[in-house]
C-alpha cells in the first residue's frame, strides 16, 4: 500500500471541489502534473484510474489520492453510472510517497549562532493512504458537501477558515483508515518505551530495566524506536530531558546543577554538553536570551 508522508507543521490545505455524476462510458479526464493533490471519493459505480505504472479501480465508499506531480488517466470507460466527489489540496511542507510507514516525529532545533527559539519546534509525519477502503465514508462525503456550500462565500475570511478546519476533518478520516491498520507489534513496542521513558525520565534507566519493565528485549525495542520515532531509545531520553530543562530554566531559578539533577542527568557537566549539543547553545546562554537585566 503507498502511503503518502505530510510533515506538519504545516498543515496540508483546502483548495476547492465538486461532484460529477456520469454515464456508463465515462473516462476521467487525463492529466499531467495538476500541481495539487487530487482526492477522489466514489459515491456510485467504479472508477478505473491509472497514476504513472499504477491502476486502481476505485469502488464505492473507497477513495484514491493522485499526487501533484504525476501523470493521472482512465484506464478504461465506466461500465455503468458511477457519481463521486473530488477535492484539490496542496501543502507548502514537505511530502513523500512509499510503500513504508515512516518515522512519526522528525526532530529539529536552531543552528548554531542563531538565537534559540523557546522551544524547539517539533515536527512529525501525518500519513494517509492513496487508496482505501473508508472507514465512515457518508461523513465524508457529507464534509465535502459542506465545503462546496461554504465556497459561495469564500471571499469571507471567516468561511475559508471554517473550510480548513473541515478539511482538517476529512485528512483525519483518511489517516484513520490507515492507522487502525497500522497498530502492529513494532508500533505497540515503540508507544511503550516511549511512554515508559517520559513517565521515569528523572531516573537512572537502564536498557535492560526498560526491557523487563515493558517485557520486550532491548535489541528489539530499540529496532522499534528507530523505525518508529527515527531514533534509539536513549536518544529519545535524552530529547526528552533537555525538553523538560529548557521549562525549569526559563519558569525557575534553580541553578544549572539543579536543573541537571532534576531533569535526570547525573553531572552537570554532562547536561551542559548535551545541551549544547541539541541546542546550540549553553543552558546558562539559553536563560540569559529570555531574561532582562
Amino acid at each position: 500500500m503507498t502511503l503518502f508522508h505530510f510533515t506538519v507543521p504545516p498543515l496540508p490545505h483546502y483548495i476547492a471541489s465538486g461532484y460529477t455524476k456520469s454515464s456508463a462510458g465515462f473516462k476521467h479526464p487525463s492529466r499531467y502534473r495538476i500541481g495539487v493533490f487530487d482526492l477522489l471519493v466514489v459515491t456510485e459505480g467504479c472508477l478505473f484510474m491509472g497514476e504513472g505504472d499504477s491502476t486502481f479501480e476505485v469502488r464505492a465508499g473507497e477513495a484514491l489520492i493522485l499526487g501533484p506531480d504525476n501523470h493521472h488517466y482512465a484506464t478504461k470507460e465506466c461500465e455503468e453510472p458511477s457519481a463521486y466527489y473530488w477535492l484539490h489540496f496542496q501543502t507548502t511542507g514537505r511530502w513523500a510517497a512509499s510503500e513504508e510507514y515512516a518515522p512519526r516525529i522528525i526532530q529539529g532545533r536552531e543552528p548554531h549562532g542563531l538565537n534559540p527559539q523557546i522551544f524547539t519546534t517539533q515536527t512529525f509525519i501525518k500519513q494517509v493512504p492513496q487508496y482505501t477502503r473508508l472507514l465512515q465514508p457518508a461523513k465524508i462525503v457529507e464534509q465535502i458537501q459542506q465545503l462546496m456550500e461554504l465556497g459561495h462565500g469564500n471571499h469571507l475570511g471567516s468561511v475559508s477558515w471554517k473550510q480548513q478546519v473541515l478539511f482538517q476533518e476529512i485528512f483525519e478520516q483518511l489517516s484513520a483508515s490507515i492507522e487502525t491498520q497500522g497498530t502492529t507489534p513494532t508500533s505497540q513496542c515503540a508507544e511503550l518505551a516511549a511512554s515508559y521513558l517520559r513517565k521515569h525520565y528523572r531516573e537512572d534507566i537502564k536498557a535492560q530495566q526498560l526491557g523487563e519493565s515493558i517485557n520486550f528485549h532491548p535489541v528489539y525495542i530499540a529496532r522499534c524506536m528507530q523505525k518508529e520515532f527515527g531514533c534509539s531509545p536513549f536518544d529519545f531520553l535524552l530529547r526528552f530531558r533537555i525538553q523538560q530543562s529548557k521549562l525549569l530554566l526559563l519558569q525557575t531559578n534553580y541553578t544549572i546543577a539543579r536543573v541537571a539533577e532534576e531533569v535526570g542527568f547525573n553531572s552537570a557537566a554532562y547536561f551542559t554538553s548535551c545541551f549544547a549539543k541539541y541546542e546550540g547553545i549553553s543552558p546558562r546562554k539559553y536563560r540569559q536570551r529570555f531574561s532582562h537585566g
